[in-house]
């Protein structure tokens, strides 16, 4: 398989290829010593996604929010939560990044809002039939005296996805209680959101992260279809009541035209958690939002015929409808990838959790070993490639968090059987000591492990074979090496491993047989710490790969 998309992107098109970087704000670091995390301590540490080399850096919500579901619940999508600091402070972050050569991306949280978003405490007050609940999904009950909810849609939390008022009348919301779903049939409603986009690009906010994208349009005719079974099993003709209807393209088709009214245009990349399928690339078409992430690789395991099959499939698929492609293996939503790779193939990682980490023990050198590997290989294919905060540190999944310090939505929600997302959304540590490993003055809204510090970040810098290193020198040499999207397969006689071919013919390959093998050509990079190419390690000892490395090299000219 090869394929040979339009050659070098231009500034307009700086997404196609961009390194970018996912900030958990809460979680990443804290200037006013309040324990949590906020827009002035992003800024403070501009250096280090500097340093990075990162191109874009993507704020999750910092919108005020009660925080019932990790500022996801959002009472005003125009503003900054006074515990993260002001519309003051977020203008300077972004005049700072883009001094730095980094553009910003802001989260969109168009599905929901808050229970305590004006508009949702103004339906309560306006009661049923009224034009302020025909902003969100309010409907009558079924059963004696509507007793029971208006139809059988589940809360991605657990549970129903209808609360009842103390009028009668329930509404719907597909993820927390505390999030009520909007109506996107209504006109106020799609007008709100189109203002919303031109405020945060009227401020220099060069794109947008779409949540939940593919929910947005429902099927709310009478009486409400059945939807059992979520999002796991979709029909492929845009006909399910809840997710990835044909009509939610229309809107994006209209988003589009805001984000052409910008010199350049700004971009965006939708979340959509479907079953990966044909359908999934349709939201990065060039008249919507041009990107779409794509979690097959996410979900993927540490499997040599499950890697190159996602990988194929993403690629064909993408290619078809000139959208631009994303790589992303870790995010808030999910355990990180180098815990995820270290656990064997199969593994119940919902049960892992819940059992602190004991269920399966987990060796440390193979969760990094992997994970190395892994962004070696993100980091070589064609596209962009999305990090999460505290994998350029090689962090772990932070699994034994105590049940009374657990915030997750999940977690109650699901009566306690599953812990959530907690556990990757730990503080990061930027020094080995102090009470929150350099996140702040005084200590973190999440617990942090005593081997976090073990991780830091500054005792990595410049320490030749560290994570941190790692993830530099391999942005860097991305940024050299990159000058179109060629792609192409490369047989290499062994199904354990893969290997293909890039820009202007350099070369990934990654070894995930139990045996080292050769590198055919001249090393450029290896996941492989301690033995950086040009070092005297690096010269000897990389005439093979060893077992679980990946390396990018120059292929030996043929005699």
């Amino acid at each position: 398989m090869s394929m040979t998309p339009p050659s070098a992107t231009t500034d307009r098109d700086w997404w196609r290829t961009a390194v970018v970087y996912q900030v958990y704000p809460r979680s990443f670091a804290d200037a006013n010593g309040d324990g949590i995390g906020d827009l002035p301590g992003v800024r403070s540490r501009l250096s280090h996604l500097a340093e990075l080399g990162i191109d874009a850096i993507w704020l999750s919500p910092f919108y005020p929010s009660p925080l019932a579901d990790g500022g996801y619940d959002i009472t005003d999508h125009r503003d900054v939560d006074p515990r993260l600091g002001t519309l003051d402070d977020f203008d300077a972050l972004v005049t700072d990044a883009h001094e730095r050569g980094i553009k910003v991306i802001v989260d969109i949280v168009p599905n929901h809002t808050s229970d305590q978003h004006p508009w949702f405490l103004e339906a309560l007050r306006a009661g049923p039939g009224s034009a302020e609940r025909r902003r969100y999904i309010f409907r009558d009950g079924t059963g004696p005296g509507g007793s029971e909810p208006p139809a059988d849609w589940q809360s991605h939390f657990g549970g129903s996805a209808w609360e009842r008022t103390d009028d009668g009348q329930w509404y719907c919301h597909l993820f927390a209680r505390e999030q009520p779903d909007l109506n996107w049939d209504d006109e106020q409603v799609r007008e709100y959101f189109l203002d919303t986009l031109r405020f945060w690009a009227d401020r220099g906010v060069d794109g947008f992260r779409i949540d939940v994208a593919h929910s947005l349009a429902k099927d709310l005719s009478h009486p409400l279809r059945s939807q059992p079974d979520l999002d796991r099993v979709l029909p492929l003709d845009g006909s399910d009541p809840l997710y990835d209807r044909d009509e939610v393209h229309e809107i994006y088709r209209s988003w589009r035209k805001v984000f052409d009214e910008y010199d350049p245009p700004r971009m965006a990349v939708a979340e959509t958690w479907t079953p990966t399928s044909s359908r999934t690339y349709l939201y990065g078409r060039p008249d919507e939002l041009g990107q779409v992430f794509d979690f097959s690789l996410l979900k993927a395991e540490w499997h040599p015929d499950q890697l190159r099959t996602v990988i194929s499939r993403s690629i064909e698929e993408h290619t078809s409808i000139g959208g631009a492609m994303t790589w992303v293996l870790s995010s808030h939503d999910v355990p990180r990838h180098a815990t995820r790779y270290a656990l064997p193939v199969g593994t119940d990682l919902d049960a892992w959790l819940s059992s602190d980490g004991t269920l399966v023990p987990l060796d440390p050198e193979v969760a990094a070993r992997r994970a190395r590997a892994a962004t070696v290989l993100m980091l070589a294919l064609p596209g962009s490639a999305y990090l999460y905060q505290g994998e350029e540190l090689g962090l772990l999944e932070a699994a034994d968090l105590p049940a009374d310090v657990l915030q997750d939505p999940v977690h109650e929600r699901t009566g306690h059987q599953l812990k959530g997302r907690d556990g990757c959304r730990v503080p990061l540590p930027w020094t080995p000591e102090g009470s929150s490993f350099g996140f702040g003055d005084n200590g973190s809204w999440l617990p942090q492990p005593a081997w976090f510090g073990a991780y830091a970040a500054a005792p990595q810098g410049g320490r030749a074979g560290s994570t941190l290193e790692l993830y530099r020198q391999a942005i860097a040499l991305r940024r050299s090496l990159v000058q179109d999207e060629h792609f192409a397969w490369i047989d290499t006689g062994d199904a354990e491993v893969l290997r293909f071919e890039r820009s202007e013919g350099w070369q990934c390959m990654v070894n995930l047989s139990a045996r080292p093998v050769p590198v055919p050509g001249q090393l450029l990079l290896t996941s492989e710490p301690g033995s950086e190419p040009g070092s005297e390690t690096g010269r000897t000892a990389y005439a093979e790969l060893s077992s679980e490395a990946a390396a990018w090299f120059r292929p030996a000219r043929e005699e």
